[in-house]
């Protein structure tokens, strides 16, 4: 994967931050990718609570469907219709969801130190730091992948200087993957999965 000396520093002094077990749970990573996503309750991530996560692992060049992640999370505050009418996720769906804090840990041991991807990165991991800092004490330090940033270069590439759509369902529709139902987190989490690996058979992945 393409790091920046920076990027190598960051990692290295964030997971000098760490307490164990996540130290050691976190520095683990054997070159696997993992694609997440998160379904919230809103786009703001100061009043974002999740209410659920996803993560499919990637190895070579395929998916591990069986390898995969998932968990409902029971908010603090029941979601609003119109949150309800983007990802489907009733009260009923998230009343037995498991507590925000097995959810972390969970999620934690399951991605442990590999890179994470995945379609405007920044705002899961924006959510996910901000309930994970008071627990490991610093941010996650995994390497992250932007999907739509390494679809741009590849756009940017064969027509240099035009604007380039970073839409979902553009980026989708050029690169020939299929779009499963949106706002699921699984869902999503898979779909990145295909954007990467067809832009890696191109040249535009983690090399």
């Amino acid at each position: 994967m393409r790091t920046t000396t920076w990027q190598k520093w960051q990692r290295f002094w964030r997971l000098r931050q760490l307490q164990e077990p996540y130290g050691s749970m976190l520095a683990e990573d054997d070159g696997v990718f993992v694609s997440i996503d998160c379904e919230t309750t809103s786009l703001k991530v100061k009043d974002a609570e999740i209410l659920s996560i996803a993560a499919v692992c990637i190895e070579g060049n395929r998916i591990c469907a069986r390898d995969a992640f998932y968990t409902l999370i029971k908010p603090q505050q029941t979601p609003g219709h119109e949150n309800i009418q983007v990802h489907g996720l009733r009260p009923i769906d998230i009343s037995e969801g498991v507590p925000l804090q097995d959810a972390l840990q969970q999620f934690l041991e399951f991605v442990r130190g590999r890179a994470l991807l995945g379609y405007y990165l920044k705002y899961d991991v924006a959510v996910l730091n901000k309930f994970l800092k008071p627990i490991l004490g610093t941010v996650l330090p995994n390497h992250q992948l932007e999907v739509s940033s390494r679809y741009y270069d590849w756009q940017y590439a064969k027509r240099p200087g035009s604007s380039v759509d970073l839409r979902w369902e553009m980026i989708a529709k050029n690169l020939n993957v299929p779009l499963l139902p949106r706002h699921d987190a699984m869902n999503d989490a898979i779909t990145a999965a295909m954007m990467y690996l067809v832009l890696n058979s191109r040249g535009y992945g983690a090399s």
